[in-house]
């Protein structure tokens, strides 16, 4: 008996104009045995029957009790019935035996089919997060993506977290690298952008999208495959740009993503031409001088150096606030400073805003002749304290002692001994 292997290769060069013989040498086989396949004389093999086949009532009474039971509880179950193969036969077994009910309402975006939607050039900018976990920098990095509905073309912008002012923030940087914006944004109800259970925009949003001109369109709660353009380019870049990426600080990974944008995604081939191509006739809408005036403020710890950090840079504050738990950093979109506010509500400190991502040390002269002073001030020509030196409890210590035991009171009254009133009395009698 043929496998269903030879049996394809012989009907394939039997249509190819082979003879049996031919055949027959080719593939090691009879001739009688070639020519009855051919003929359509030969007995077909069997697919033996499958090892759950006499559980199927049991297990389809079970679907129908609950459609999302779990594969490993139906596995304990049937195992407790007799059956003895391993768990991966089972789940094999139970695909192919195909038992299990589709659920309509769990289907990933409610239909099995899809369609392409033609997208106007210029019209549609749609937006997704690529967040990163593990990063060489040690810290977990957030990139937004936007991606043009049109051409396909793409860029990112690092980020350090997802607030509403960071979105703002990295989104006004997509599109100064994309070179305009589109009549409409597309996002997913992601933080700093939808109120929370609802499918109604932030105000800040909304005053940032009125601030671009443009209208934003939310994808509906529970129903995928509407930003696909987005979720196409965050896969992509993971794939052929951060896996392989040699980066050590976020700075590094913004220059090495925008390199690879330019020299590498946008010369993907698109129809007869390439997305730099394709994005070259989108018509994109011209962008205000300066960003929406939304403003970042995060909580940071200052360290032994009076140093704080932002942006991959540190900023100082005076010496006396080395080594607080938290300050708050605040800066605004399109200035070029920040301040330093403390926990009581004090501006502390105001500074040039660096680059993001630079490593730079922005210290003013001030903070930096405090922070010499009170280093300098902490030096001692003493020598240190001998710690094997023979020191009873002083006098101080005596008298707490005696206080703590009631033998003197406190404040330095009287004490009345109440023994010595009850021995006098003894003897009076």
């Amino acid at each position: 008996m043929l496998t269903q292997e030879e049996d394809m290769e012989i009907a394939a060069l039997d249509g190819r104009g082979w003879s049996v013989s031919a055949i027959a040498r080719h593939t090691g086989r009879d001739r009688k045995t070639v020519k009855a396949y051919l003929a359509g004389q030969a007995k077909r093999r069997r697919r033996a029957p499958s090892v759950l086949e006499p559980y199927r009532d049991y297990l389809a009474a079970r679907f129908v009790d609950d459609p999302h039971v779990l594969g490993t509880v139906l596995f304990r179950e049937v195992g407790g019935l007799g059956f003895d193969r391993s768990y991966q036969t089972f789940t094999r077994e139970l695909r192919t035996l195909e038992l299990r009910p589709r659920c309509e309402c769990c289907r990933r975006g409610g239909v099995d089919v899809t369609t392409e939607i033609d997208h106007p050039p210029g019209e549609e900018l749609q937006f997704d997060w690529l967040e990163l976990r593990e990063t060489p920098w040690g810290q977990p990095a957030f990139v937004l993506i936007g991606a043009l509905s049109y051409s396909g073309r793409c860029r990112g912008v690092f980020s350090e977290g997802q607030t509403g002012p960071h979105v703002i923030e990295s989104l006004d940087g997509v599109l100064r690298r994309l070179g305009g914006t589109t009549r409409r944004w597309r996002t997913d109800r992601m933080v700093g952008v939808v109120c929370p259970g609802t499918d109604r925009l932030l105000p800040e949003f909304a005053a940032c999208a009125k601030h671009y001109g443009v209208g934003v369109d939310p994808c509906p709660a529970r129903r995928p495959r509407r930003k696909g353009v987005a979720e196409a380019a965050v896969k992509y870049l993971t794939r052929s740009w951060w896996c392989s990426a040699v980066v050590a600080t976020p700075a590094q990974a913004q220059a090495a993503l925008d390199r690879f944008c330019v020299d590498v995604a946008d010369e993907r081939r698109r129809g007869p031409g390439t997305i730099a191509k394709l994005a070259a006739s989108e018509g994109l809408l011209g962008l205000p001088s300066a960003p929406f005036p939304a403003e970042i403020c995060v909580e940071r710890p200052v360290s032994r150096s009076a140093l704080v950090a932002f942006e991959g840079n540190h900023y100082s504050v005076p010496a006396a606030l080395a080594g607080t738990p938290q300050v708050t950093v605040r800066a605004r979109l399109g200035e070029q400073t920040l301040v330093i506010v403390s926990a009581a509500g004090t501006q502390v400190a105001k500074h040039r805003r660096a680059p993001a991502g630079t490593g730079q040390r922005v210290r003013c002269a001030e903070h930096a002749a405090g922070l010499e002073q009170a280093v300098l001030s902490a030096f001692t020509t003493r020598p240190p304290c001998r710690r094997k030196q023979n020191r009873p409890p002083g006098q101080a210590a005596l008298q707490a002692a005696a206080i703590l035991r009631g033998e003197q009171p406190v404040d330095g009254g009287v004490v009345i001994d109440l023994e010595r009133y009850a021995q006098l009395a003894q003897v009076a009698r």
